[in-house]
């Protein structure tokens, strides 16, 4: 939880910008160990812990403080790590308009790198946000940040809360940027 308190303001920040803009993507784990398709079942065989019966139907909503935003924003299931898995996001973003997607939440190592790396395949603008980011595990939550900035370089762009809220309150109209 600790890096969920330290995160949580600057994504609270950024969803506050742009409400209508946002789409929370939840990881809804399988109702009973047993459950799923392929290694999914053996995971939730492994690890009957993670869920449903197990967490709790509470675990798996949206925090408070980001739950308040919902609507306008919206909130987009998925059943495994990547929300381009088995869904039509790509097409409704495009029909939208979308061509960025900026990447908030956790965890680094797994929903991020999966919801990144189809960005990437689907041809969108990525920015991860740095101190928006968390995982459970602080070290493979450095190794993933080092990798994002070092082998991503070319298809990922890397800025802090204050670097993306400062440039879009530079894109507003009547507004002087010096």
């Amino acid at each position: 939880m600790r890096w969920l308190d330290r995160v949580l303001p600057n994504i609270v920040a950024i969803t506050a910008a742009h409400p209508k803009r946002t789409i929370f993507t939840r990881f809804i784990p399988a109702r009973k160990p047993g459950q799923g398709v392929g290694m999914w079942r053996h995971y939730y065989e492994r690890w009957g812990s993670m869920t449903i019966d197990e967490l709790g139907p509470e675990m798996i909503g949206l925090v408070p403080d980001l739950a308040k935003f919902v609507p306008p924003a919206r909130t987009f299931d998925k059943h495994v790590y990547s929300p381009w898995t088995g869904s039509d996001l790509h097409q409704q973003l495009r029909s939208a308009g979308i061509d960025t997607v900026i990447i908030t939440g956790g965890e680094t190592d797994v929903c991020v790198l999966s919801t990144m790396l189809g960005a990437i395949d689907w041809g969108f603008r990525v920015i991860l946000v740095t101190d928006a980011l968390c995982s459970s595990a602080d070290e493979t939550h450095d190794a993933m940040m080092n990798v994002y900035t070092n082998r991503f370089g070319e298809q990922v762009e890397t800025v802090t809360t204050e670097i993306l809220l400062g440039s879009w309150r530079a894109e507003l109209p009547g507004r002087k940027v010096s």
